[in-house]
């Protein structure tokens, strides 16, 4: 039997839906991307081990997608599995003492919105990242001062193995866009986060005014994969970029937002090869112009 064949056996037994040559496209928020050789949604923690498992077994690459909000898919696409920990394992339980314990693939906004109606104050800079929990804590994804690193105690994970692990908060190697499962093999199952009670109305107020923040300075009506370059010590990539009259700079489709610097958007049919080489034009231009060095945020899936 084929590895594929057994692939779909294991995906029927924990309902988990199979896709062959799947566009990535579809599955990232810059809309970019070539096709892979097969797409799992993901409904169960044993399902993904077994899965996991068995690409093992079989010399199979797989990878890990959540919201595909930090990711640039090449054009050529992914040449094995992609697993994607998303709407089908995005539950979500309010605990005893301001504690919450999501799935990886629960949205930040859900949840936002569930310890909202809680009174459960510490996501509020959070709520507009278009990630899951899952992702936001692989990159320690943060905003207007805050990060994921500020009320994450626990998370849950399968190890390169597919062996089921926890792991404390401390343990995690949080940094700026940095946690111990950063460029590896382990998978994020689960995440518990401590928050605290504060009043409704002053919650949602704060909330509301990152949401409207974002809306008014980030291109958000165009694709892209969210801030593309990190933050250099002693600066901010998108002052760097728009100082050296970059904003509006395109090689085909791919464009750095007039509205915000920091951002390469997706103005129509751009290739994931025109994003990296405006992309190498802005860290070649800034390099020289201003001698910083700027790093590309998302991951680029080859």
């Amino acid at each position: 039997m084929e590895w594929i064949d057994q692939l779909e056996t294991v995906c029927r037994k924990y309902n988990c839906p199979l896709h062959r040559d799947e566009p990535l496209r579809k599955y990232t928020t810059f809309r970019i991307g070539g096709g892979c050789t097969a797409l799992v949604d993901i409904s169960s923690v044993e399902g993904l081990q077994k899965l996991v498992q068995l690409c093992n077994q079989n010399q199979v690459r797989w990878t890990v997608l959540g919201n595909g909000s930090n990711v640039l898919v090449s054009d050529e696409g992914y040449d094995g599995v992609v697993f994607i920990v998303g709407r089908q394992f995005s539950g979500v339980e309010i605990l005893d003492g301001g504690l919450v314990r999501c799935q990886a693939g629960a949205l930040l906004m859900s949840v936002a919105k569930m310890v909202l109606e809680e009174s459960l104050s510490g996501m509020e800079c959070l709520a507009g990242i278009p990630g899951t929990i899952g992702g936001a804590l692989y990159m320690n994804a943060g905003a207007y001062g805050g990060e994921m690193a500020d009320v994450v105690v626990s998370a849950e994970y399968l190890d390169e193995d597919g062996l089921l692990k926890t792991i404390s908060g401390e343990e995690m190697e949080l940094s700026y866009r940095h946690s111990m499962f950063s460029g590896t093999k382990r998978i994020i199952t689960s995440v518990t986060m401590q928050l605290h009670s504060g009043k409704y109305d002053a919650i949602k107020t704060e909330m509301e005014g990152y949401l409207n923040q974002r809306r008014a300075k980030q291109p958000l009506e165009l694709p892209s994969a969210g801030s593309t370059f990190k933050r250099p010590a002693g600066s901010y990539a998108s002052f760097l970029i728009d100082q050296c009259g970059l904003k509006g700079a395109s090689v085909g489709d791919a464009q750095v937002s007039t509205k915000h610097a920091g951002f390469v958007v997706n103005t129509g049919k751009a290739t994931c090869r025109d994003v990296l080489e405006l992309c190498d034009y802005v860290i070649e231009t800034v390099k020289e112009k201003t001698g910083y060095q700027l790093e590309l945020e998302p991951v680029v899936l080859r």
